[in-house]
């Protein structure tokens, strides 16, 4: 039997795992295989020491190697990009709160959802790396399904309703593993059947104030927003505009979510005024946070922070 070699630099190797099969792996990325029973794991360099079985594949040891990656203490304005590490402090915090919830958690998904914009993919990354879970991107999914294309593609040329239904296709996989940050599209929450799925896990709801989104995106751009393409006037105004519109019509479906993250509630605490200023890292605090009010909540043991 070949052992797996498998590098400390920054190197992937892909396997296909039986759902069922799936443990802790924490890696950098999932993607879904046709097969609703399969899933292809793009596998990291950091792992606990464990067995798997997978397809084709003989049983295997992967020994304890390096972290692979890092993320950047950079403001919430920033959220779409860079590397770098947060505060000791920060640091600390963060790793102490997942050991605390872990037992709590027992592998559940953690389901991100929000409006586009929110830093669902930048957080989740950082909650995925200290909890050792895996990270995934449903957008990233249903472009992978629909032979690569880009969401904007998708909605331009198969319509919303095609990209819906691949959504909640997604999310169905999804519901059927454990030990995953899930970042969400901004409209995922809009059918009932999707919290169908998404409430095997947990749910956070990242709550972030609409100027603050629209300055965000109005700076970054708006080619890869497919529902942002329907006003006018300049760009953060048009962005401002239907950013709001989209905000009323699903924050009630938001508020279905088992914790929420209000950005301007950890502005507060920690006395600053704007909320971008927020780094990912003391996001991904409060989060873990509320998702240990919540899941000790049902065990009918916490009283509150």
């Amino acid at each position: 039997m070949d052992a797996i070699t498998v590098q400390t630099s920054l190197q992937f190797s892909t396997f296909l795992f039986q759902t069922d099969k799936v443990r802790r792996k924490p890696c950098s990325y999932v993607s879904l295989s046709r097969d609703p029973n399969k899933v292809r794991v793009i596998v990291s360099v950091k792992f606990q020491q464990h067995h798997a079985i997978a397809s084709k594949i003989s049983r295997r040891r992967i020994t304890p190697l390096g972290v692979s990656c890092s993320y950047d203490n950079l403001p919430a304005s920033t959220l779409e990009s860079g590397s770098c590490r947060a505060p000791l402090d920060e640091e600390l915090i963060l790793k102490n709160k997942s050991q605390e919830i872990e037992q709590y958690l027992n592998g559940r998904c953690i389901y991100l959802v929000g409006m586009m914009g929110s830093g669902k993919t930048t957080v989740g990354k950082v909650m995925s790396q200290v909890l050792g879970y895996s990270f995934c991107d449903c957008d990233s999914l249903i472009e992978e399904e629909v032979g690569g294309n880009t969401v904007a593609d998708i909605f331009k040329h198969h319509g919303e309703s095609f990209f819906r239904d691949k959504e909640t296709e997604v999310l169905r996989k999804l519901s059927l593993m454990h030990r995953l940050v899930i970042s969400t599209g901004g409209g995922a929450v809009v059918r009932p059947i999707n919290w169908k799925y998404m409430h095997k896990g947990v749910s956070v709801w990242l709550d972030v104030p609409v100027e603050a989104l629209a300055q965000r995106i109005a700076a970054v751009g708006t080619n890869s927003r497919p529902l942002l393409h329907y006003e006018a006037g300049d760009a953060y105004t048009r962005t401002f505009m239907r950013l709001s519109a989209l905000f009323e019509e699903r924050s009630e479906a938001y508020a279905n979510a088992n914790a929420k993250v209000s950005l301007e509630n950890i502005a507060a605490k920690l006395g600053q005024i704007d909320v971008s200023n927020l780094s990912p890292t003391a996001i991904a605090i409060e989060a873990l946070e509320q998702i240990e009010g919540f899941v000790k909540g049902e065990d009918g043991c916490y009283t509150g922070s």
